[in-house]
């Protein structure tokens, strides 16, 4: 195999036999992964005389010597059992079910693709960059995919070479989904460090943890890990929902993108016997404003969860940057408190979640003072008549060149606007905190670029485009009445 795009290939073709069974892409990552990591387990035993953690009655060998029913059989217990264990096996097999319904199509998989090939001595970053490649297509899958827990990659290289992360950081992503920015990190320290041994095993098994409560999206980030070779056999990822409790000032990075969807809620049975959602509204004395607001909460949480001088890049949506109330108390105090020196605001077209407008914001921690610590936030405009599609016309790394160059990752104190009143156009603007905190609402959802698109009606975006923004400001709008009429009864 020359590369990982032929392996990607490879195994998504496999993927087509047993689509005709109704497995969706979702199911047959799944699936492969249970399959892929007892194959790996078993390799590590004979090639490396390495002790197994799983029992030898539910090992690989174990699928190789049945078939028929017996194998279907013997499979579906053998991810029950698995899934009781603890560490990365636990969380790989946690509820895991068997979706291959056709016995032959399982033994297929296991003797004809997966048994065939040695994974261990393939390199690391070829399985890696397989696996990657394989939770890129799941992810595309707009029907039933996991392009919820998928950032693109080019805005996550993006903010990983901004952030520069230097061996030794400890980085932490509360909601990591399938752990896009761990090996992002990984990769840049590898490339631009000089490791020695300690730095290396420092590297792959004490610098990176997690949470993710979605035991799909889970177990797709410690496969991704394991892959890369990241933290061996133990577990760096925690089930727990990060916003329940405050673990401490424990990190030096947070690089994150919380899950889409502006309310924490939790489903009740009402008195007559229904179902209803109720707002969860999350309170902890370290927070300064209680919201049922998702989004305000994880940018609370993370300032919470970061060292002093510890740095963080977190994707928000742009409710964030002008909800009013606990929003704008947030605003406030976050540029108080710690540096936001840089907002970038992201392009529509990019999420797989689609109608998404977001924004990346990059602020670093301070010690407390009497002085705000904020006194100069750059935004970056990528959004103003920029047009991206998923398909027809995706975002590129390249594209994002020009904001990497302007934030100046080498010094971001030595920066120079590309806006002016020559210029106006100019994506690049800096705005001092003073004219900040006296804007409405201490709103930072700031353009100043025309858009052409109201001016030249014949190119107008796609209905379906438009359709979706429309939508989001209804809800946004909706949102704000809610939480004044709840304002009004208490």
């Amino acid at each position: 195999m020359s590369d990982s795009k032929q392996l990607v290939n490879k195994l998504w073709n496999y993927c087509d036999i047993l689509r005709d069974d109704g497995l969706s892409y979702g199911d047959y990552v799944e699936q492969l992964t249970y399959l892929l990591f007892l194959k790996m387990d078993d390799e590590r035993i004979k090639l490396f005389g390495k002790k197994s953690d799983i029992p030898k009655e539910y090992n690989w060998r174990s699928l190789l010597e049945k078939d028929g029913p017996d194998l279907e059989a013997h499979y579906i217990k053998l991810l029950n059992e698995l899934g009781k264990k603890e560490g990365i096996i636990g969380v790989i097999f946690r509820k895991a079910q068997n979706k291959i319904q056709d016995p032959a199509k399982l033994r297929r998989l296991v003797i004809e693709l997966i048994d065939k090939e040695n994974w261990l001595s393939l390199e690391t970053d070829v399985k890696g960059d397989a696996y990657e490649g394989l939770l890129e297509k799941n992810a595309e899958d707009v029907k039933g995919g996991a392009g919820q827990y998928f950032t693109p990659r080019a805005v996550i290289n993006a903010m990983v070479d901004v952030m520069k992360p230097q061996p030794g950081t400890k980085i932490h992503d509360p909601a990591c989904g399938t752990g896009g920015f761990f090996i992002s990190a990984y990769n840049y320290m590898v490339k631009h460090s000089k490791l020695n041994r300690d730095q290396k095993h420092e590297l792959k098994h004490h610098t990176f943890t997690g949470n993710e409560i979605v035991p799909l999206a889970a177990r797709l980030c410690v496969m991704n890990l394991y892959l890369h070779g990241i933290n061996g056999e133990e577990n760096p990822i925690s089930p727990d929902d990060s916003l329940k409790k405050n673990p401490g000032a424990l990190y030096d990075m947070v690089l994150t993108n919380p899950p889409f969807g502006k309310k924490s809620s939790e489903t009740i049975i009402t008195e007559e016997g229904k179902t209803a959602k109720k707002d969860m509204t999350i309170l902890r004395d370290d927070f300064w404003a209680k919201t049922s607001n998702k989004q305000l909460n994880f940018l609370q949480h993370v300032r919470s969860i970061l060292k002093i001088n510890g740095r963080a890049a977190i994707v928000l949506p742009d409710n964030v940057l002008f909800e009013g109330g606990a929003g704008e108390t947030i605003r406030k105090k976050l540029m108080q408190t710690c540096d936001l020196h840089t907002i970038l605001r992201l392009p529509t077209g990019i999420f797989y979640a689609q109608g998404v407008k977001a924004n990346v914001l990059f602020f670093d921690k301070k010690a407390a003072s009497d002085k705000h610590q904020s006194s100069k936030v750059w935004i970056y405009d990528m959004r103003t008549n920029r047009h991206f599609t998923l398909k027809e016309n995706p975002m590129k790394y390249e594209d994002l060149k020009e904001f990497i160059e302007c934030y100046n990752p080498e010094n971001r104190f030595e920066r120079k606007e590309t806006y002016s009143e020559k210029n106006p156009d100019g994506r690049w603007r800096c705005f001092d905190y003073d004219e900040l905190i006296k804007r409405d609402k201490t709103s930072l959802d700031i353009f100043w670029i025309k858009d052409k698109s109201l001016e030249d009606i014949d190119n107008l975006p796609d209905p379906d485009v438009l359709a979706n923004e429309i939508a989001e400001d209804l809800e946004n709008a909706l949102e704000q009445i809610q939480e004044i009429v709840s304002d009004l009864k208490e």
